[in-house]
């Protein structure tokens, strides 16, 4: 299973090549134009800031849009072929888990090429530490993504559920504007939303001197839990699925 949704996705041209389009326009477009006027409230430059944050959005958007897969196996027969054969269907999940996983990932790696080519100040430690993150941040991702495809039977209701699920997270996760500015009568949809502590560890790894909302280890914490929900709902939720 997780080969063949890697297979899947390299085969995939369009998708390659709009993994890169995206990010791009986010980084130099948005980020050049808008950097000047955020530039003043971080002390950084924009590009720089934006870059853990436009991360985080190609890896939530590439794992939720890709449990799509679940639904087009279901409509094509596949999923019926592998339900009925004898493998536990904890592991049909976990396979398609891992792929779905590994693709978004994939993704998330081609933005940090991105941000060398561009000239974001990046060192080989940080990448090293911001890799690892990147995949604990996948995984409660691409599982919510599976969810949705488990309990949903048509691709229509698929996207808009996913679109009504990601954007919320997206802009809801500081992503694009610091957190610690907002007014504080709004800063609790940011705290309860598990992406924010994901933007905000992967610029406390990427950007030097970065002061987080919480501790580092302790937002390392937040998502390793949220993953841990996610995958005991997706193995409920797919294993029940007839």
């Amino acid at each position: 299973m997780w080969r063949r949704e890697l297979k899947r996705f390299i085969r995939d041209h369009s998708r390659l090549v709009s993994s890169v389009i995206s990010p791009v326009l986010w980084l130099v477009i948005f980020g050049g134009g808008l950097g000047f006027s955020i530039a003043d409230a971080t002390g950084l430059n924009y590009t720089q800031f934006l870059l853990p944050g436009i991360i985080s959005q190609t890896l939530l958007f590439t794992a939720m849009f890709l449990g799509i897969s679940v639904i087009w196996d279901r409509q094509f027969g596949f999923m019926k072929e592998i339900l009925v054969a004898p493998i536990n269907r904890i592991s049909i999940f976990t396979g398609k888990m891992l792929g779905v996983g590994s693709a978004a990932l994939i993704q998330g790696l081609i933005v940090v090429a991105l941000g060398f080519v561009i000239g974001v100040p990046l060192t080989w430690y940080a990448m090293s530490l911001a890799i690892p993150l990147m995949i604990i941040i996948t995984i409660g991702l691409t599982c919510i993504g599976l969810i949705i495809a488990s309990l949903m039977s048509t691709l229509e209701s698929f996207g808009t559920i996913v679109t009504f699920v990601n954007m919320p997270m997206f802009f809801l996760s500081g992503a694009l504007f610091p957190v610690t500015n907002l007014p504080q009568w709004i800063r609790w949809a940011f705290y309860i939303n598990p992406l924010t502590y994901g933007v905000d560890a992967l610029r406390a790894v990427m950007i030097p001197g970065w002061h987080t909302l919480l501790p580092l280890q302790l937002e390392v914490l937040v998502i390793v839990v949220f993953d841990v929900l996610m995958i005991v709902m997706g193995t409920y939720f797919f294993s029940k699925r007839q």
